[in-house]
């Protein structure tokens, strides 16, 4: 046990318990992980009552790493933040045979070798929730949620009441403190049993088994945990104090297996890409057989030396790659069709659906995107169709099946009048997309106009997210986007779940975004084809709002990215009584436009003719703030890759960017480089 026990605890009840601990923890890794038990339940469950018995007898003896310590513990009122001792990396992705080969063309490059088989480790991909557990001494002291990679949630309490997890590791040569990466997920069977359940309880049911393990292990009440049947596998290690592990990365994994932590049967050695793509088409074939939902395979460079040659690539090591399956595709009927309105006004047909499970969500709806999609696939009402999703991205149409369409299939037909306004739909020769002619008369575009105004990339409203601004809009709260400085904390503590506290961050937030650069700002008021790039050229080419409502047609064209039909979008926009009424208010309620400064040249600035590149997510800088003080000092942002590029910024998550960078040999440096790059201009300034 790993605490001293009272004295008044008799020798031989220690004894006792100890070897229960020992009985019991080995039972659970026979059962849980090997599925191989030896003992039959009703001796077990007579072995853990004995141990019960004994812990409510002398209380000294319960210890954190008691088998009887599964069922959970009382709620706790929020999680604490965790710091990793060992940051949590990313993978690339791989999509198709090619990437996965040229994934080892980099290697071999990196390596300077051409001739050499690189060995892999592989293994399956989970679709399960990454975490990170802490032993010490063997025991098990703390398990935390990924996060952000640095930073997650302490969920000690809930993985305790995982059985494949070890309370307390067993074997020889434990390191002293030993940093364990894996992923804790939901197995097919449970996952179905938990969503009967709540069908029958009229409780809602979980979208996918995958959803189903976040929502169960961020419980605050363990005991609501307990009673999912979560499961885990183990991948990887982080901090190793007081030991060492194998020389390569699956004998080492054998090595965490031999101290009871489960490892995935399924886990290989191959040689080569083409061991890896081999193992890759038997994974898949096996897919639907397997107890788990799996959503690709990982392939790892086998010899922890190669990957110390290799290192990382900002938050993402070279030497390990993710080969996703492909989008997941089924059959269903198309019901009806609907059209959606958007904030510029464009009407998007939306098919409804038969309800279908596809790549692990139940489908209802998916795009159809426009009448000319709609007539290149000879979509009609009625049809049958194959649906497609891939991840998170919203499910579309991607063919009919010809067979099987019925006699009074109806073919869709564009209406006449807006679905939300009843304004004129029009369509506008040589374009695909229709449009209501509403403007901010019609309700659908002031809602999206509002969710677009506290977008990120325009004034940045912390905390008002599509959602609320759905709220606030249907409870009448807010009209259009002036309204929102308007708000205050009394109306919004009245919403469902606005508390207190949520209400006062949000009026905070809504006075913080009160001073937009003017860039910003004319992003933000959702013009007609001008995104950030055009909004800053505009900015900097007229340098005051009221200098842009004034530019006419042929002004407007000697500005970088504005040609003709954009032009006429501008001065149709401010032409408008109501957009100025609204900008008006805007103005009134505190909103004030930062104008830039006005300079004759950029040459003489630090970074004047450099380009720079950002891809991924950055952790300490928001991207638009980065790309603002580049250009301040002079320096072009580009959102694409060339040999031309100086520098690519990659944070986490950073996708073919970061591969096509490597792949031209341009520069690629993190988020800590680019912020020392700023603060010594920035002070030599």
């Amino acid at each position: 046990m790993s605490k001293q026990v009272s004295p008044n605890v008799p020798e031989s009840v220690q004894q006792r318990v100890a070897e229960l601990h020992e009985i019991l923890h080995y039972h659970n890794h026979r059962y849980y992980v090997l599925d191989d038990p030896e003992l039959p339940d009703a001796e077990y469950d007579k072995l853990l009552r004995e141990l019960q018995d004994i812990e409510e007898k002398y209380p000294e003896t319960l210890t954190v790493e008691s088998p009887t310590q599964r069922v959970g513990a009382l709620p706790l009122s929020e999680f604490t933040q965790v710091k990793h001792l060992v940051p949590m990396l990313s993978l690339g992705n791989a999509f198709n045979e090619e990437e996965v080969l040229a994934f080892e063309k980099r290697l071999l490059d990196k390596l300077g070798e051409k001739d050499i088989t690189i060995e892999y480790s592989v293994e399956p991909k989970l679709d399960g929730l990454a975490v990170s557990l802490l032993y010490e001494n063997g025991v098990l002291v703390q398990a935390a949620t990924r996060g952000d990679g640095e930073t997650g949630e302490n969920i000690t309490e809930n993985v305790r009441t995982i059985r494949q997890v070890p309370l307390k590791l067993s074997g020889k040569n434990i390191p002293q403190r030993l940093e364990v990466r894996g992923e804790v997920y939901m197995p097919k069977a449970s996952f179905e049993a938990l969503n009967n359940k709540a069908r029958e309880n009229g409780d809602k049911t979980f979208v996918n088994p995958r959803n189903a393990a976040a929502g169960s292990l961020r419980q605050l009440d363990s005991r609501i945990t307990a009673s999912r049947n979560l499961a885990m596998y183990c991948y990887a290690t982080g901090l190793i104090e007081g030991g060492t592990l194998a020389a390569n990365h699956s004998d080492a994994m054998k090595q965490l297996a031999d101290w009871g932590l489960p490892i995935c049967p399924e886990n290989k050695v191959v040689s080569g890409a083409a061991g890896c793509l081999e193992y890759y088409n038997e994974i898949g074939d096996k897919r639907d057989s397997l107890s788990y939902e799996i959503d690709g395979v990982v392939f790892k460079v086998n010899s922890l030396e190669l990957q110390n040659k290799l290192g990382f690539v900002s938050r993402a090591p070279r030497w390990a790659i993710a080969h996703k399956f492909p989008a997941q595709e089924q059959m269903t009927l198309i019901n009806d069709v609907e059209f959606q309105v958007g904030r510029t006004g464009a009407l998007t047909p939306v098919a409804r659906l038969e309800p279908v499970f596809v790549g692990g969500v139940t489908v209802t709806n998916a795009t159809l995107h426009n009448m000319d999609e709609i007539k290149r696939k000879d979509v009609r009402i009625g049809d049958t169709v194959i649906v497609r999703r891939a991840g998170d991205v919203i499910p579309e149409v991607a063919r009919i099946v010809p067979d099987k369409r019925p006699a009074d299939a109806k073919e869709i037909v564009i209406p006449s009048h807006c679905p939300v306004c009843d304004s004129t739909v029009e369509l506008i020769e040589g374009e695909a997309v229709a449009r209501c002619t509403g403007g901010l008369f019609c309700p659908a575009q002031r809602k999206e106009a509002i969710k677009h105004f506290a977008s990120r990339k325009a004034l940045d409203i912390d905390g008002l997210g599509d959602k609320l601004v759905e709220q606030l809009f249907d409870e009448k709260l807010i009209k259009n986007v002036s309204d929102l400085f308007s708000l205050n904390e009394e109306s919004l503590i009245k919403l469902e779940r606005m508390g207190e506290k949520s209400a006062q961050n949000l009026i905070k937030a809504l006075e913080d975004s009160k001073h937009p650069v003017l860039a910003r700002f004319i992003y933000s008021l959702g013009i007609r084809e001008v995104g950030e790039t055009t909004a800053k050229s505009l900015a900097n080419h007229y340098y005051s709002l009221e200098a842009i409502k004034a530019a006419d047609l042929d002004s407007l064209q000697s500005v970088d990215d504005v040609g003709p039909i954009v032009a006429n979008h501008i001065v149709t926009f401010f032409q408008q009584e109501h957009n100025n009424e609204v900008i008006q208010a805007l103005l009134d309620a505190g909103v004030e436009p930062q104008n830039p400064e006005k300079r004759q040249s950029t040459e003489s600035l630090p970074l004047a003719g450099n380009t720079y590149v950002l891809t991924g997510t950055l952790e300490k800088l928001k991207r638009n703030e980065a790309k603002e003080q580049l250009e301040a000092l002079g320096a072009k942002v580009s959102g694409s890759i060339s040999k031309n590029t100086t520098t690519l910024f990659a944070g986490e998550k950073a996708g073919s960017k970061l591969t096509k960078a490597e792949e031209l040999g341009v520069p690629v440096s993190d988020e800590n480089e680019l912020i020392n790059l700023l603060k010594k201009l920035h002070s030599d300034a």
